[in-house]
Order: C-alpha cells, then sequence, then structure tokens
C-alpha cells in the first residue's frame, strides 16, 4: 500500500459551525481512522483550536476524541507536526511534551518525494494586513503571554475565544478568491519564488480551499480549507498533491484550471 502524507488546518474546535463543534470533532477523527491505515506522516497546518491559552498545569477542557486518536496515532509512530496559527498562537509543551507532537511557530521548507514544500498556517504572510501583524507581535511577546497566565482560567479562556470571534471579523477569513493580487499568499507566494525553489505551498488561514498554479508554471499554492463548513484537507501520494473533501456537500476548489 502506498503510504500518503496528509494535512489539513483550521478545525476551530471550540465553536459551532454547520455543526457543533462535538459533532465536527467526532467526523474528524473518523476522518482520521480513515487514513490512519495509509497515513506516512500528519501535518496540522494551525488553528486547530478557536482559542487556545496553555497555562502551567491547566488546558482548556474538552477535545478528549481528538486527543485519543492523535495518542493513538503517535504510538504507532505515525509522525505528526502541528503548526500554531492565528487562533491558538499560544500553545506551549502539552503537546510535546504529552503526545510527542513538536509545535512549530513559523512556516517550515520540507523535501517530500523529491519536492520542495512549503509549509505554515499563513497569517501575517504577504503584503498588508500591518495591523494582525502587530497584533501577532504583541500576543508572541514572553512578557504578554507570562503576565496572560496570571488571569484565571475560567476569565482568561473566555477572553480567548472574545478575541477569536474579533481575529476572525478582522482578517476576513473565509472572503471570496477574486483575483491573484487580492490574494495576499499568493503574493507571498510569487515573490518567495523569486529567490527559492519550491514545488508546493501548503498554507491554512484562508478558510477556501485552493489549488492555484504560480506564474512560473510549475510551482503551486495550495490552500487546506477549513471544517467549519467545507471538510477539506491536501494529501500528498508521492507524486502529486490533491485538495479533497470528507463527508462534505462542499466540493469547489478555488483557483484551479
Amino acid at each position: 500500500m502506498t503510504k500518503k502524507i496528509y494535512f489539513a488546518s483550521d478545525f476551530h474546535l471550540g465553536v459551532d459551525a454547520l455543526e457543533t463543534s462535538i459533532q465536527r470533532e467526532k467526523k474528524i477523527v473518523r476522518w482520521l481512522d480513515s487514513i490512519h491505515s495509509d497515513v506516512d506522516a500528519l501535518y496540522l497546518v494551525g488553528d486547530v483550536f478557536d482559542h487556545w491559552y496553555e497555562y502551567k498545569k491547566t488546558v482548556p477542557k474538552g477535545f478528549i476524541r481528538l486527543f485519543g486518536k492523535l495518542l493513538e496515532m503517535r504510538d504507532d509512530d505515525i509522525p505528526i507536526y502541528f503548526f500554531t496559527g492565528n487562533h491558538d498562537m499560544w500553545m506551549f509543551r502539552y503537546f510535546e511534551d504529552e503526545f510527542g507532537i513538536p509545535i512549530l511557530r513559523s512556516p517550515i521548507q520540507k523535501t517530500l518525494d523529491g519536492k520542495q514544500f512549503y509549509i505554515g498556517h499563513g497569517d501575517g504572510l504577504g503584503p498588508g494586513d500591518y495591523g494582525f501583524k502587530t497584533i501577532k507581535k504583541i500576543f508572541n511577546n514572553p512578557f504578554c503571554q507570562w503576565a496572560y497566565g496570571w488571569v484565571h482560567p475560567d476569565i482568561g479562556l473566555r477572553m480567548m475565544r472574545f478575541f477569536s470571534v474579533k481575529s476572525r471579523e478582522y482578517t476576513g477569513e473565509s472572503s471570496p478568491f477574486t483575483t491573484p493580487e487580492s490574494e495576499w499568499l499568493v503574493q507571498f507566494a510569487e515573490e518567495h519564488l523569486q529567490s527559492n525553489s519550491i514545488d508546493y505551498y501548503v498554507f491554512g488561514h484562508r478558510h477556501l480551499p485552493i489549488d492555484y498554479l504560480l506564474s512560473n508554471g510549475r510551482s503551486r499554492y495550495i490552500n487546506l480549507g477549513e471544517w467549519m463548513y467545507a471538510a477539506s484537507y491536501g494529501v500528498w501520494d508521492g507524486k502529486d498533491m490533491q485538495v479533497g473533501f470528507y463527508e462534505s456537500s462542499f466540493d469547489r476548489i478555488f483557483g484551479k484550471k
């Protein structure tokens, strides 16, 4: 059986959407069950949680179905990589210590089957969005993170949920796909290609499943979409990268010709 590499992002567990958060979590676990036998590695590319703050002795309650499945996969020596997004950037060592899953806070370049992948959540990349970039610097400041840790979890996690809603409103994560000039991640990839040889740019954050051929006629920008409505993901089979859907009536892939 050919092993495959799977990518998913923007589960946004902790907030209801087309389904409740628990229903969506159960769907995600069914998807992970369905790929368990042929997955070579799993990349969770940010915003797995809609809001998260990790205290020294406390983490947000819930998500035990997902945690159990991830632990089962790790017990089977399946590599899992977890990228922080703009909604769950305040993750620290819980996943590393409990699951052996590394936390990645910046995009990485990875060679997979001889192809060059550039993988990251995508928030704050490309031109514009200066307000969010400033906020991200504040949220990533060690002193701000330490100070927030003194807020009681009942208050702190409620505040996190408020910030997550405002972030979604501010960034327009699911605004329509129009022209390449209006897509910040397309612009980032085009500029990055000027000095780097990348075959696939794989991002989340945009909340739209996208497969876009870049101007060099070879490299592709793949956006993984989200699970609040589309339940979309990416899969690399060793030769090609595709966007797929799981238990979803949504089947449109933007940018694909």
